[in-house]
Formats: structure tokens, sequence, C-alpha cells
């Protein structure tokens, strides 16, 4: 366990969280999704629903702010614009960390290939259907002199 992290980021979520660069993708999926199928890198959270899996995730990922759409849904069948209460509870929790950015829902296959050339999918547990999110990296900004900003450390000399 560590201090201020949410339990569900495990040490293989932590690590390829860290290891994703900007402008990588990760799917968090529900229990129905073909993850072995779609999934490059699979990570199981089995036990888990998809809503603390996202709030989780968005806890420690930047979302990428260089391009306007960075946080993407599956839809219910073809129904782009309907939103199953799943759908209201992620865009709520995206709502939460990242007030800013919208979320925006890709139909069938847009989203499947989406998934497949994400860099890892995070399959939970989750039984509602359509219950499926992606989220673009961001970067993580350097602070400006005076915001708090540590001195440069010297190399340490062996």
């Amino acid at each position: 366990m560590l201090k201020g992290l949410d339990p569900l980021l495990s040490p293989q979520l932590l690590s390829t969280l860290r290891e994703m660069g900007h402008g990588d993708e990760i799917a968090i999926v529900d229990g129905n999704y073909p993850g072995v199928e779609h999934g490059r890198r699979l990570i199981r959270l089995d036990g888990h629903g998809v809503v603390p899996v996202l709030n989780a995730v968005l806890s420690v990922l930047p979302i990428d702010d260089f391009v306007p759409e960075a946080i993407f849904r599956s839809t219910v069948k073809a129904e782009r614009d309907k939103l199953d209460p799943v759908h209201e509870e992620m865009i709520d929790c995206c709502a939460k960390h990242e007030p800013h950015r919208q979320v925006t829902p890709l139909v069938g296959q847009d989203f499947y290939n989406r998934v497949r050339a994400a860099h890892a999918v995070i399959q939970t547990s989750e039984p509602r259907l359509y219950a499926n999110i992606i989220l673009r990296k961001g970067v993580v900004y350097p602070k400006a002199a005076g915001e708090g900003a540590k001195a440069e450390v010297e190399p340490f000399d062996y």
C-alpha cells in the first residue's frame, strides 16, 4: 500500500500508466468486452466496476489537452447520443477530474478499432453493458518558478 494512491491502482496498472507516453490511450472496459482479443496489454481488475476504476485512473493520469477530443465512450448499439445510467456516471466521474473536457461517443467499430490500437486495456467485472471508456494520456507540465518548484538537484558524484 502507498499513501495517497487509490488501492485499485495495482502495481501492474501503475507501471503501465507510468510507461505510457503523451498521446497513448488506455481503455477501461466492462466484463463482457473481448479484452483478451482487443488488448495489446491486458490488465485485469476483477471484482471492480468501471466507474471506481475510472476514478482511480483519473486520480493519477493527465488527460491530453493538445487535442480537441481525448476521452471516448462506447455507445448503446448505434445510438450515438443515448446515455445509459453507466454512461452518465462515467461522464460525471470525468467531469470531476477533467471539468473542461467532454466525453465523446464512438459507435461500434470506431470504438473497437480505437481499443485495438490502445496501449493497454483494463478489464473490469462491470456487469452493465456498453460500460467502456478510453482515455488519452496528456502531459504533466513543469511548475513555473515561484510555484513551489524544487531546485534542480546536482547528479550524485560516485
